[in-house]
C-alpha cells in the first residue's frame, strides 16, 4: 500500500503545483485558446487563399478551353456547310450532265435513224438511176448501129416504160415507133446484094440525141445524187462522232464529280464527327466549369462565415481575459489565494522532487523505445526532451508536439487532396494535348504526303501536257511537209497523164491513118517491075514498134494514174489519221490540265489546312508544355519521395498515440 499511496500523494501534489491558482490558471488556458484560434485562422486563411488561387487559375483554364472549343466548333461548322453546298452543287452538276448524256444518246439514235432513212431513199433512187441509165445506153447502142430492126423496138419500147423518163420523151418515142416505114425507090444497084429488112429501117438521128440529152440529164442527177447522199454520210459521222464525243467527256466529267463527291461527303462526315466530339468535350468542361465555380463559390462562403467567427470567438475571448485579468477578479486572487498556494506548495516541494526524476526517466525510456520502434525523428527528440528539460516544461512540449502533429495531420490531408486534384487535372490535360499533338501530327503527316502527292502529279501532268503539245507540233509539221509532197506528187502525175495521154492520142492517130494506105496498082508490065528492087509493100509506119510504143504508153499511163490514185489515197488516209490524232490529242490535253486544275486547287487546299494544323500543333505543344511544366512545379511538393503517404500518416498517428501514452504516465494515469 505504501508505494501505491505515495504515487496518488505525488499526482496530488503534482496537479496542485502546476495549476497555481484557479483563476491563473483559467487566464493561461483562454490566452493558449486565443493563440490557438489566431494560428488556426490564419492556417485557415492560408489554406484558402491557396484554394482561391486554384478556383481562379481552373477557371481561366477551363474557359480558354471552352472558347478554344467553340472557336473550333464554329469552324467545323462553317467547313459542313461549304461541304454540304459543295456537294449539292456537285449533285446538280452530275445530274446535268448525266441528263446531257442520255439527251445526246437520243439525238443519236435519232440521227441515226433519219440517216439510216435517207440510205434506203438513196439506194432506191440510185437503183432507179443505174436501171435508167442501162436502158438508155442500151437503147442508144442500139439506135447507133443504124441496123434498122424491129428487134430496136424493145429497147425503145423498154426506155419508154421507165417511170423515170419524163412524158415528153415517152411521147415522142411513141410517135417514133408509130411511123410507117420509109420505102425509097432504090436505085438498081443497090439491089446488088442488100441486106434484107424485118421491120423498119432507121429514120432520123433525133431520137438518138433525145436519149442522149436524157442519159446526160439522169446521169448529173445521179452524179447529184451521190454527192449528196456522200454529204449527208459525212455529216452524219461528223455529229455522231460530237455527240460521241460529248458523252464521253461528259461520263469522264460524271466519274471525276462523283469521286470528289465521295470524297467531300467524307471529309463532311468526318468533320461532323470531330464536331459531334468537339461539342461533347465542350460540354464536359462547361460542366466542370461550373461545378468548379459552384465549389468555389460555397467554399468562399463558408470561409467567410467562418472566418467571422473565429473572429468573434477570439474577440469575446480577449474580452474574457481582460475581464479576469482586471482588479475586481485577478486582484481578490492575488489577495487571497497565493498565500494558500504557497503553503501547500512549500509543505509537498520535497515530495514533488522526490518522485520527478523517476517519472522523466520512465517517459524518456518509453519515448525512446518508440522512437527506435516506428523510427521517429520526432518521437527521439521528444525522448531527450524528457530527459533534460525541467518538469514543469515536458508536459506542455508533449502536448504541443501532440497539437502539431495535429495540425500537421490535417494540413497533410488538405495539402494532400489539392495535390490529388491538381495532379489528376494536370495529368487529363497532359494526356488530352499529347493526345491532341499525335492527332495534329498524324494529320500534319498526312496533309504533308498529300501535298507533295498532288505536287508530284501536277508536275507529271504539266510533262505530259508538254510532250502532247510537242507531239502535236511535231505531227503538225510532219502532216504540213507530207501534204506538200503528196499535192505536189498529184499534180505532177496529173501532167504526166495529160501528157501521156496527148502523146498516145498523136501516136494512135498517125497508125490509125497509116493504117489505111493505099496499096501499089498492079498493072501487067509497069516501071516497077523493070526497076530495081525497092519495095512492094505500101508504107504504114512503124507499126510493131509503134505498137509497143502505144502500149508501153499505156503501161505508164496506167502507172501515173495509179501513182495519183495512191497519193490520193495515202493523203487521205494521212489527213483522217492526223485528225484522229489531233483530237484525240486536244481531248486528252483538256482532260489533263482540268485534271490539273483540279489537283491544283485541291493542294491550295490542302497547303491551307496544312498551315492551320500546323498552327493548332504550336499551341497545343505550348499548352503542354504548360502543362508539363505544372506537373514539375507539383512534384516537389505533392508526389512522393521515399516514403509514401499513407506511410507517413500511419508514422505520424504513431508519433501521438506514443506521446498521449507518455502524457498518461506523466499525469499519473499509468503508474502502476
Amino acid at each position: 500500500m505504501a508505494p501505491r499511496f505515495s504515487v496518488l500523494v505525488a499526482g496530488l501534489l503534482l496537479q496542485s503545483a502546476t495549476a497555481v491558482t484557479p483563476i491563473q490558471k483559467v487566464i493561461q488556458l483562454m490566452q493558449d485558446m486565443k493563440a490557438k484560434g489566431i494560428a488556426e485562422k490564419e492556417a485557415e486563411a492560408t489554406r484558402f487563399s491557396s484554394f482561391d488561387q486554384w478556383c481562379g487559375d481552373q477557371k481561366r483554364t477551363k474557359t480558354d478551353e471552352i472558347n478554344a472549343g467553340t472557336a473550333n466548333i464554329e469552324k467545323l461548322a462553317a467547313g459542313i456547310e461549304k461541304d454540304a453546298v459543295h456537294i449539292a452543287k456537285l449533285t446538280d452538276r452530275i445530274e446535268e450532265l448525266e441528263e446531257d448524256i442520255a439527251r445526246w444518246a437520243k439525238d443519236h439514235k435519232s440521227t441515226a435513224d433519219v440517216r439510216s432513212k435517207e440510205a434506203e431513199d438513196y439506194q432506191a433512187t440510185s437503183a432507179d438511176y443505174g436501171e435508167t441509165l442501162s436502158a438508155l445506153d442500151e437503147a442508144i447502142m442500139v439506135l447507133k448501129k443504124k441496123a434498122s430492126k424491129t428487134a430496136q423496138a424493145e429497147a425503145l419500147l423498154q426506155v419508154s416504160k421507165l417511170h423515170l423518163v419524163p412524158a415528153g420523151p415517152k411521147r415522142a418515142l411513141a410517135i417514133f415507133l408509130q411511123q410507117p416505114v420509109v420505102v425509097e425507090m432504090p436505085d438498081d444497084q443497090l439491089f446488088i446484094k442488100a441486106p434484107e429488112a424485118y421491120g423498119y429501117e432507121f429514120q432520123s438521128g433525133g431520137v438518138v440525141d433525145m436519149l442522149e440529152k436524157l442519159k446526160d440529164e439522169f446521169g448529173g442527177k445521179k452524179y447529184e445524187l451521190d454527192q449528196e447522199e456522200m454529204k449527208a454520210q459525212h455529216a452524219f459521222e461528223d455529229i455522231a462522232q460530237q455527240l460521241t464525243d460529248n458523252s464521253e467527256n461528259a461520263k469522264h466529267e460524271v466519274d471525276k464529280k462523283s469521286i470528289e463527291r465521295s470524297e467531300t461527303q467524307q471529309a463532311k462526315a468526318d468533320r461532323e464527327g470531330e464536331k459531334a466530339q468537339a461539342e461533347s468535350d465542350r460540354a464536359e468542361d462547361q460542366t466542370y466549369l461550373d461545378e468548379t465555380e459552384a465549389l468555389c463559390s460555397m467554399k468562399t462562403e463558408d470561409f467567410n462565415s467562418r472566418a467571422k467567427l473565429r473572429q468573434d470567438e477570439i474577440e469575446a475571448i480577449t474580452q474574457a481575459i481582460e475581464i479576469m485579468s482586471s482588479d475586481a477578479v485577478s486582484g481578490s486572487g492575488d489577495k487571497y489565494l497565493p498565500a494558500f498556494v504557497q503553503t501547500r506548495g512549500t509543505a509537498l516541494a520535497q515530495l514533488r522532487s522526490t518522485f520527478t526524476g523517476d517519472l522523466q526517466s520512465k517517459v524518456s525510456a518509453f519515448l525512446a523505445e518508440r522512437a527506435k520502434r516506428f523510427n521517429s525523428r520526432v518521437l527521439a527528440q521528444a525522448s531527450a526532451h524528457v530527459a533534460n528539460d525541467p518538469f514543469g516544461k515536458v508536459k506542455k512540449m508533449i502536448k504541443d508536439l501532440i497539437s502539431t502533429l495535429m495540425q500537421e495531420a490535417t494540413t497533410e490531408t488538405e495539402h494532400k487532396g489539392w495535390c490529388d486534384t491538381e495532379l489528376t487535372t494536370n495529368k487529363q490535360t497532359r494526356d488530352q494535348k499529347t493526345e491532341a499533338i499525335e492527332q495534329l501530327s498524324v494529320q500534319k503527316d498526312d496533309l504533308s504526303s498529300l501535298i507533295a502527292q498532288l505536287t508530284q502529279d501536277i508536275e507529271d501532268l504539266t510533262s505530259a501536257v508538254a510532250e502532247l503539245d510537242a507531239a502535236m507540233q511535231a505531227a503538225t509539221e510532219e502532216r504540213t511537209s507530207s501534204k506538200a509532197a503528196n499535192t505536189q506528187t498529184i499534180a505532177d502525175a496529173k501532167a504526166a497523164q495529160t501528157a501521156v495521154q496527148q502523146a498516145t492520142a498523136v501516136l494512135k492517130d498517125f497508125y490509125a491513118k497509116s493504117a489505111q494506105a493505099t496499096a501499089l496498082a498492079q498493072s501487067a508490065q509497069s516501071p516497077a517491075e523493070d526497076a530495081p528492087e525497092t519495095f512492094d509493100k505500101p508504107y504504114q509506119g512503124l507499126l510493131p514498134e509503134g505498137g509497143n510504143v502505144v502500149s508501153f504508153l499505156e503501161v505508164v499511163l496506167t502507172d501515173f494514174a495509179r501513182l495519183e490514185s495512191e497519193t490520193s489515197t495515202s493523203e487521205a488516209t494521212e489527213t483522217d489519221a492526223y485528225d484522229k490524232f489531233t483530237f484525240e490529242s486536244k481531248k486528252d490535253r483538256a482532260l489533263k490540265e482540268n485534271e490539273k486544275g483540279h489537283k491544283t486547287a485541291k493542294r491550295s487546299d490542302s497547303e491551307g489546312a496544312l498551315a492551320q494544323t500546323e498552327e493548332e500543333l504550336k499551341l497545343t505543344q505550348g499548352q503542354l508544355d504548360k502543362a508539363v511544366a505544372y506537373y514539375e512545379k507539383l512534384k516537389p511538393t505533392c508526389v512522393d519521395s521515399g516514403i509514401t503517404y499513407e506511410e507517413r500518416v500511419q508514422r505520424r498517428e504513431e508519433e501521438i498515440q506514443s506521446l498521449q501514452e507518455a502524457l498518461k504516465i506523466l499525469q499519473g494515469t499509468d503508474l502502476s
